[in-house]
């Protein structure tokens, strides 16, 4: 009976599997094709990437006579040059189309990879600027996006806020845009996980403790008038985290 329970499992578990391998190139072919549509770049670049790629091979394998064992090698490593060519422009067309978007910040910090403890949205106002809180093996990030007039204050608020209650934990704060002395979008992940390491892992449970504490005081209704037309369910999903 067991056994029969066991060769069920692995059934189930093997067709869940495959469900999941053809979800998965279903939607990169998905969106191969919305960025072939709007990048006409895309197919000649990627072919060039491959038949670079595979030429090297085959000519350095023609210097050493061993171009025909080369070739299966390199287009291998040509098709997977133009998968990285691929994955790059998408993700330059989706940061191209979410700069200057609220929440984009947040939409980009949840996506990073690793271990990283994000809470969008601890702090904001009315207008949708707002600032975002990031816990890893640095220490406490804080990354701000909106106007550059109104966050300035906001994210010094903020980081007021938090050193009282995490000690000399180390605080890195960022403003998101594309003006002097700001973090574009596109680069705020590749910035993060460029910080040292300052934190062990037991630290960092104990800091998000004192955080959640910090967070369990209740949220206020951000400072400010309210903007023309804006509406009051998308100023309380700004600040639902808070």
């Amino acid at each position: 009976m067991a056994q029969k329970v066991d060769k069920a499992a692995a059934a189930e578990a093997k067709k869940a599997r495959k469900a999941a391998s053809k979800a998965r190139r279903k939607q990169i072919f998905q969106a191969f094709n919305m960025q072939r549509k709007e990048d006409k770049a895309l197919i000649p670049l990627m072919l060039g990437a491959f038949l670079v790629v595979a030429g090297a091979f085959f000519g350095v394998g023609l210097v050493w006579g061993i171009h025909w064992f080369l070739l299966p090698v390199g287009i291998a490593f040509g098709l997977l040059a133009a998968v990285i060519l691929f994955g790059r422009r998408v993700q330059k067309n989706v940061y191209t189309k979410a700069d200057g978007q609220p929440g984009a910040a947040a939409w980009a910090l949840e996506n990073m990879r690793g271990r990283w403890r994000v809470t969008p949205t601890v702090a904001g106002t009315t207008q949708l600027d707002a600032v975002h809180r990031v816990l890893g093996r640095p220490g406490v990030v804080l990354v701000a996006e909106g106007a550059p007039h109104r966050v300035k204050a906001l994210l010094a608020q903020e980081k007021k806020r938090v050193s009282r209650v995490i000690g000399d934990t180390p605080i890195y704060d960022f403003v998101v845009g594309n003006e002097e002395k700001q973090i574009p979008l596109r680069k705020l992940q590749q910035t993060i996980m460029k910080l040292p390491n300052n934190l062990k892992p037991a630290e960092i449970d104990t800091i998000e403790k004192r955080l959640s504490a910090l967070a369990a005081r209740g949220a206020q209704m951000p400072k400010g008038p309210m903007p023309q037309g804006a509406k009051m369910r998308n100023v309380q999903r700004t600040i639902r985290r808070r």
